[in-house]
């Protein structure tokens, strides 16, 4: 396929602004749900078996730390590589490579786990990154939270650089 530019996905997918930075739009949402009963107790309601987005970062755009309350898996699809950065609720920060190419440290699935604060960056400035993007229990608003930044500081005051880049 020929290479294509930002606009051109955001176009095409009809993307729009999420709140963490970048593109999306929802592409699957199971239409079976998981009672309130047999979640864990942090979801306060039920849930979709699990959804799945389109997600394109620009190359002059942050996905900003957040966390949820699901796991959560990236895919690549086209573009450049990206750099997705991870906090662990132990405070272990890690980086992983979304991209086309299986070199050492890259990959074309990021699995990213509950309650880690995770946000990223494409490597490339004039370029962009598509991803897909799957959750399960299915993504909800209400379990999205993004990271303040001086909360941040004081809970990981050794990860400065990259929380004061992704907040």
């Amino acid at each position: 396929m020929k290479h294509k530019n930002a606009e051109f996905w955001i176009r095409k997918l009809g993307l729009r602004a999420h709140p963490e930075g970048g593109y999306y739009r929802e592409t699957y949402r199971s239409d079976e749900r998981i009672k309130t009963g047999s979640l864990p107790g942090r979801y306060g309601s039920g849930r979709a078996f699990s959804t799945a987005i389109y997600f394109l970062l620009k190359g002059s755009q942050v996905s900003k730390f957040h966390r949820l309350k699901s796991d959560e898996i990236w895919h690549y699809h086209s573009g450049s590589p990206l750099t997705v950065y991870l906090i662990s609720p132990a405070g272990r920060l890690e980086k992983k490579r979304l991209g086309p190419s299986l070199d050492p440290g890259e990959d074309f699935q990021v699995i990213i786990k509950k309650g880690s604060w995770f946000g990223a960056a494409v490597d490339k400035e004039n370029s962009y990154t598509l991803m897909g993007c799957t959750v399960a229990p299915g993504f909800d608003f209400r379990d999205f939270e993004l990271a303040d930044r001086d909360q941040m500081l004081r809970k990981y005051p050794r990860h400065e650089k990259i929380i004061k880049e992704l907040t």
